[in-house]
This record gives C-alpha cells, structure tokens and sequence, in this order.
C-alpha cells in the first residue's frame, strides 16, 4: 500500500509541477508578448505552490529524506539509536496531528463557513485550504507505519 501511494503522491506532485510551469509561462507569454497579463495566473501559481510544497513534505517525509540533526543519535548506541527514532518519528506524527491535521481542520471549516472565495479564480479557499490536514493524514501514516514496521 504504501508503495503505492508513494507513487501515486509522486505523480500527482509532478502533475502540479507541470501545471504550475504551463500556468507561468502563460503569464510570461501574455504578460511580455501580447501585452496584457492573464488575471488568474498569479493566484493559480500561488495556490498551486502551496499544494506542491505542503505535498512535497508529506511525500518527503514518508521517504525519510527530511533535513535531520543526528549527532546526538549518532554517539548513541544502536538500540538507543533505534528508541530514539522512534520517539522521533511519534513526535513528528503527534505535531503532524495537531497542528496540520486539528490545525488545518478548524481552518477549512472556518473559511468554509465564512465563505470565502479567491479573487481571481472564485474558487473556495477552503479548498485550497484542504491540502494542510490532507498532508498531516498522510505524514501520520507514514511515520506510524515507520514504527511499527520498523523501517527506521
């Protein structure tokens, strides 16, 4: 299962990638070459870099590449070292919980009860705004199938 979802993250993120790079060509193009810039091409940018980067650290995070500081763990010995991961991976999972998962929630649910909608592009925000406990669901999952697989 995880594999794929490590796949099926990955493609979706290079999707959003490769819609994003059209997206600012198109503004390039219509902005310097007809003279008139598109109107939603900024906002859509803006949106889509935030899917891409709050994804990209859930797809990092389940492959284990995130920035880490281990010369603590490394004067440790290996069994410690292990304890220590995964007190390190349940920290994780438990701020991934609360701030993007709880966090995130409450923020979805407050612009979606205030109706609120992007200038440009009318869209929901609440939408847009649905990638950040998406992402804390997914790091939640990669972390605790970390421990208790011990792929750590």
């Amino acid at each position: 299962m995880r594999k794929k979802l490590d796949n099926l993250l990955g493609k979706f993120l290079a999707l959003i990638m490769a819609v994003m790079v059209l997206n600012v060509l198109w503004q390039v193009f219509t902005r310097f070459v007809m003279g008139n810039p598109s109107s939603f091409t900024d906002e859509l940018a803006r949106y889509l870099m935030i899917w891409v980067g709050v994804l990209g650290a859930a797809f990092v995070a389940g492959k284990n590449q995130h920035v880490a500081i281990d010369v603590l763990s490394n004067k440790l010995s290996a069994k410690k070292q292990k304890n220590l991961s995964k007190l390190v991976h349940f920290i994780v999972a438990l701020f991934a919980f609360l701030v993007l998962v709880v966090g995130g929630l409450r923020l979805v649910y407050i612009t979606a009860i205030l109706n609120q909608n992007s200038p440009a592009l009318h869209i929901p925000l609440a939408l847009v705004y649905a990638v950040i406990p998406l992402s804390g669901l997914l790091i939640i999952y990669y972390k605790l199938t970390d421990i208790l697989t011990q792929k750590i």
